[in-house]
């Protein structure tokens, strides 16, 4: 008779495992889940909402800065109109400077922040998104520690306790409009109003119905209500024992509740990825 062959045994489950790296089928580490969770695209829906709060920073901030600075931080068209009359020899203070370096704080903010946000594999990510709005907290904080220890008044000629914390501020207001380009809502850039004033008034069906449901119509309404509603807290703030010292860190505040919430933001699932 013949002998039987026999059968391959395979090594016990302990014996065969890899000796380095996890089982098959046990549970991510917590930091793989956390890097997985970072590298999420976020979910663009309902993100108007945080760029309509950018709207309420940006008026805080620019008519606190309008009123102890002569100067935007924001809204850039103002600066431009400032810096020409300075120019033409029509402003006789320093007015002109100061929004000369506002712009073009604001226009090497935005090639920084559209550069930052290439950098990701996507530049919706949540670490992209909560990074930007850390980098543009930081800045206001510092601009906020500058302005309330070297205090200056709104008849101060420009000095570095003006310029600097000038500077940080209107680099970091580029990093909202940056951000409506990547959720790809481009009219609310967060930092002017005249084309959304434009675009809402000029709605062919205004005095209709179908302006209520209309989402666009809402997000200029938001975003004209969200302005208004910073200048005025801007304005107070700016005409109080607390002054603009007390404008910035009201904006680092929000500023960090804004970077905050894109940490938890719903993330886009790959049929809405598919879509798009």
């Amino acid at each position: 008779m013949a002998r039987e062959t026999p059968r391959y045994q395979p090594f016990p489950a302990q014996e065969s495992d890899p000796l380095l790296g996890p089982r098959y089928g046990a549970k991510d580490s917590p930091l793989s889940r956390l890097r997985r969770h970072l590298r999420t695209e976020v979910n663009p829906r309902r993100g108007d909402l945080l760029l309509i709060c950018c709207y309420v920073i940006t008026g805080l901030l620019d008519s606190a800065a309008v009123f102890i600075w002569g100067s935007f931080v924001s809204m850039q068209t103002g600066n431009t109109v400032y810096f020409g009359l300075g120019l033409a020899g029509l402003d006789e203070t320093q007015r002109w400077l100061k929004s000369l370096i506002s712009i073009g704080s604001f226009c090497v903010g935005s090639f920084a922040f559209a550069w930052f946000h290439r950098l990701f594999r996507s530049p919706r990510q949540r670490a992209a998104l909560a990074l930007s709005f850390t980098l543009q907290t930081v800045c206001v904080a510092v601009a906020a520690t500058i302005v309330t220890l070297k205090q200056t008044g709104r008849d101060d000629l420009l000095s570095w306790k003006i310029a600097v914390p000038l500077a940080l501020v209107a680099f970091q207001s580029s990093g909202q409009a940056v951000t409506s380009r990547v959720l790809r809502f481009s009219s609310l850039t967060s930092v002017v109003l005249t084309s959304i004033y434009c675009d809402l008034f000029s709605y062919p069906e205004l005095m209709s119905t179908n302006a209520i449901k209309d989402p666009d119509e809402w997000r200029r309404v938001g975003a004209v209500l969200g302005l208004l509603l910073g200048t005025l807290l801007g304005g107070s703030w700016a005409k109080s024992a607390v002054g603009l010292p007390g404008a910035l860190w009201t904006a680092v505040v929000l500023k960090g509740m804004i970077a905050m919430a894109w940490l938890w933001w719903r993330g886009a699932d790959e049929t809405e990825r598919q879509e798009e």
